[in-house]
């Protein structure tokens, strides 16, 4: 295989204690945020929230660029951000515009609105149809039951590892790991004050399932030289393997980075929060692997010892 670099020895296991007490203050961030999102005060989006819905009416088509300055102009008049959906039939076009419940009433809101569609597009006559209180598209009941998906995931993520390599600590190294991500990730998101949406949410995940596909990959060579280098002892077999996977992980990784980046930078509003959060998920998730679920196979060794002592 194309090598990068070649022939690393970087001490990966021996800067787990670093890794800890960064990982534990991240982690420690990211349950708080779990508790503020779970009491609904963290920076949720319409869709734990519901909001105010305004359906205006129009006589042309609006290019996506021009959905994008009316969501750029909504929220610069302090007004959050939006979800605008445009639908045309018959000869009509109809803007949706749902927005997020604030102080104002919801008269006051569709005025303002359509106070800002006349300073965007001042050629277009907007004229308002309705406006109404629409509430939130995803229920507690569902909240709950996302949080209850997620866990039953993450069992089954632990058992996969643990049939795979035949070994209960692997599974429990990956499961922690794969946690460890999800609860630093939005931890990240609450500090950066973005708005927790289903977008978010997904980003979220998918970096965990990202996370975990580099942890086999490390896990696999792990395993492979505990065979061929028993003698070595697990603390220089972590070493080897993950600096033996070091050029793959870059390689792959730059070549995710690639579309994200683009992503990020030509994607647009709807997409920009989502393809950021992936951004620093790709680096979380090459960190995690690295010292997070691959000295956690460490620290298990040790405890076994320790119990093996003990009863002897």
């Amino acid at each position: 295989m194309f090598e990068i670099i070649k022939d690393t020895k970087i001490d990966f296991a021996g800067k787990r204690k670093y890794a800890y007490i960064f990982s534990g203050i991240l982690v420690l961030i990211g349950l708080f945020a779990f508790v503020q999102v779970l009491l609904g005060r963290a920076n949720l989006g319409i869709e734990f929230t519901g909001g105010t819905m305004v359906q205006t009416s129009y006589n042309r088509h609006l290019a996506p660029e021009d959905i994008g300055k009316i969501r750029s102009a909504i929220l610069g008049a302090k007004l959050g951000e939006s979800e605008i959906q445009q639908v045309s039939g018959g000869g009509r076009y109809m803007l949706l515009i749902r927005l997020k419940k604030i102080e104002a009433t919801g008269g006051r809101i569709s005025d303002e609105v359509l106070g800002i569609l006349g300073k965007t597009f001042p050629e277009i006559p907007f004229r308002k149809e309705a406006t109404q209180d629409v509430g939130p598209t995803v229920g507690t009941d569902l909240q709950h039951k996302a949080v209850w998906a997620i866990f039953w995931a993450l069992i089954a993520i632990a058992l996969y590892i643990w049939i795979r390599f035949r070994t209960l600590d692997f599974g429990i190294a990956a499961l922690v790991a794969t946690m460890h991500d999800v609860f630093v990730m939005l931890g990240i998101v609450y500090l950066l004050n973005l708005e927790i949406t289903l977008l978010i949410i997904t980003a979220i995940l998918t970096i965990a399932g990202y996370s975990l596909t580099d942890t086999v990959v490390v896990f696999d060579r792990i395993r492979e030289n505990m065979r061929t280098k028993r003698r070595e002892g697990l603390f220089k077999v972590i070493n080897l393997s993950v600096n033996g996977v070091l050029s793959r992980t870059i390689l792959t990784g730059g070549t995710t980075l690639l579309p994200v980046a683009a992503l990020l930078i030509l994607g647009g509003d709807v997409t920009r929060y989502f393809s950021l959060a992936l951004f620093i998920g790709l680096f979380l998730g090459t960190y995690s692997s690295w010292f997070v679920a691959s000295p956690i196979l460490l620290e298990w060794e040790k405890v076994a010892s320790t119990g093996e002592r003990a009863r002897k």
